[in-house]
């Protein structure tokens, strides 16, 4: 069994308010999750608006379907015009970690 997550950390376009920010970031965290099936969640950042961070997590049983679909969620949230993409923070668990 492998485990691999994603940490994203986002800065939003034109916000200008916290509920603003919502309407950003709940669409995104809804495509990640009805895409691939991740379990996906805003994790930090919450008191800014301009900022988010966004979590994921995949379980897989072969470690190279766990690395597709990591880079796919990766290009999905890196293409969304909205948002500028600081930086990514990738994390592979498998058995004998």
């Amino acid at each position: 069994m492998y485990v691999g997550t994603l940490s994203f950390d986002l800065l939003l376009g034109d916000v200008r308010s916290l509920k603003e920010k919502r309407s950003v970031v709940r669409p995104i965290v809804a495509e990640l999750q009805r895409k691939f099936a991740v379990s996906a969640a805003e994790t930090g950042s919450q008191d800014l608006h301009r900022r988010a961070e966004i979590g994921l997590a995949v379980v897989s049983g072969d470690r190279s379907h766990l690395t597709e679909v990591l880079d796919r969620c990766e290009r999905m949230v890196a293409g969304h015009p909205e948002v500028e993409l600081l930086s990514v923070r990738r994390r592979l668990h498998g058995d004998e970690d």
